[in-house]
């Protein structure tokens, strides 16, 4: 007859030699649908990504856009080209009536992408002036995530 002893160890050892681990196919099998998940959701989120600093860059112009119009109120004009965005940041020379900053940080100046935003005042049209993102790729024109992002959108 065999012992209660011998009989918990045969038992206990018999329990741990099922549950050795996992086999190489199983875990073969779980990268590869972790593989298929990621391949399928990386990409939209990328897209939500993009989508999201676009929306961003829209928000950005139109606070520059009114901020514009707090530095129009107390000085009695735009900034000219020269003077730029970083007129409502840095107080330009000669202005007495500046009562900046109209930007919490010099880095609002910058759109979700890291480029500078494109200022230009406008002639005798309305608005007077025009505030525009280049999107992803910095350059004039594109679409989807390069594309321009305007104030006169």
């Amino acid at each position: 007859m065999i012992s209660l002893f011998k009989m918990k160890k045969y038992l206990k050892e018999q329990r741990f030699r099922d549950e050795d681990g996992y086999t190489l196919l199983e875990l073969l099998v779980v990268l590869a649908i972790l593989g298929l998940v990621l391949g399928v959701a990386a990409p939209m989120m990328m897209k939500q990504f993009g989508a999201a600093k676009s929306k961003t860059a829209s928000i950005q112009v139109r606070a520059l856009s009114s901020n514009l119009e707090f530095f129009m109120l107390d000085v009695g004009r735009y900034p000219t080209e020269d003077e730029g965005l970083n007129a409502l940041s840095e107080k330009p020379s000669g202005l007495n009536t500046w009562n900046g900053p109209y930007v919490s940080q010099s880095t609002s100046l910058a759109d979700p992408w890291g480029n500078i935003y494109v200022y230009k005042p406008r002639k005798s049209e309305l608005p007077a002036f025009e505030i525009t993102s280049l999107g992803a790729d910095g350059k004039v024109g594109g679409e989807g995530e390069d594309r321009d992002i305007s104030n006169l959108d």
